[in-house]
């Protein structure tokens, strides 16, 4: 049987941090940006990790 490949499109998304737990970046930050305020548009540009209840999925999507 194949290996199997690892979904390119994580793999963009996601980076895996020192300690094992993964790093993803907020949605709602590309477009439709001029009804949202300064304050939620500066939010949405930091960095956020992975919810435990994802992890399992995403980690299996990597193939890791």
């Amino acid at each position: 049987m194949p290996k199997m490949k690892s979904k390119s499109a994580v793999k963009k998304r996601v980076k895996l941090t020192a300690k094992g737990k993964m790093k993803r970046f907020s949605a709602y930050a590309s477009h439709i940006l001029t009804k949202k305020n300064a304050k939620r548009k500066r939010h949405l540009r930091s960095s956020s990790l992975v919810a435990p209840a994802d992890f399992k999925r995403i980690r299996r999507l990597l193939a890791c």
